[in-house]
């Protein structure tokens, strides 16, 4: 019986691991080194008064959500998002959740790079209502090994299509560092 029981847990482990494997290799991990760093750079937006005073500003939506988990509140810094480059210590966006009792807490960070299209006049952005054409200019960017999610349309008419990719680092995400929500942080 002993023998059975032990076969049976090892065999219900190993399902496990096989079927969360592919989970788990989409939702990346950051090495503890890069999370240390990250995470002592943007400490010092650990309040969104202190962001604001840095230059980022709340962008033009509330605390989005999806039945996958919150991504929270986007303070955006202009310059940074629009530099087409991505420092992971100087991240174009923070992300917010509501803190209990009132207020604003840091989360996570967001890199975010402009979708660029060869419109037949030169690159651009692009802001067409599909995605861009064949001659699509811009490849996948990556960040601590791991490529920007696909491009998505912007959220607003003055935002372009674009890649981003979100970083969990002040706030543990059961899904992974890298997924786009985050199921334990609420709006």
């Amino acid at each position: 019986m002993y023998r059975r029981t032990i076969g049976f847990a090892t065999l219900l482990i190993t399902l496990s691991a096989i079927a969360a494997g592919p989970a788990l290799a989409t939702a990346g991990s950051l090495g503890r080194g890069d999370l240390q760093a990250v995470r002592a750079a943007v400490a010092m937006y650990n309040t969104y008064r202190n962001a604001r005073a840095a230059g980022y500003s709340a962008a033009d939506e509330p605390c989005v959500s999806s039945p996958a988990g919150t991504m929270g509140y986007h303070a955006v810094n202009q310059q940074l998002a629009g530099s087409g480059s991505n420092d992971p210590l100087r991240p174009p966006i923070l992300l917010y959740a509501p803190r209990d009792g009132g207020g604003l807490k840091l989360v996570g960070v967001e890199y975010w790079h402009i979708a660029i299209a060869n419109t037949g006049s030169g690159a651009a952005p692009w802001f067409g209502p599909t995605p861009p054409p064949l001659g699509f200019l811009t490849p996948t960017p990556s960040l601590f090994g791991q490529p920007f999610n696909d491009p998505m349309p912007g959220h607003n008419p003055q935002m372009p299509w674009h890649f981003d990719l979100h970083a969990w680092v002040m706030a543990q995400n059961p899904a992974g560092v890298f997924a786009i929500f985050n199921p334990a942080i609420s709006c």
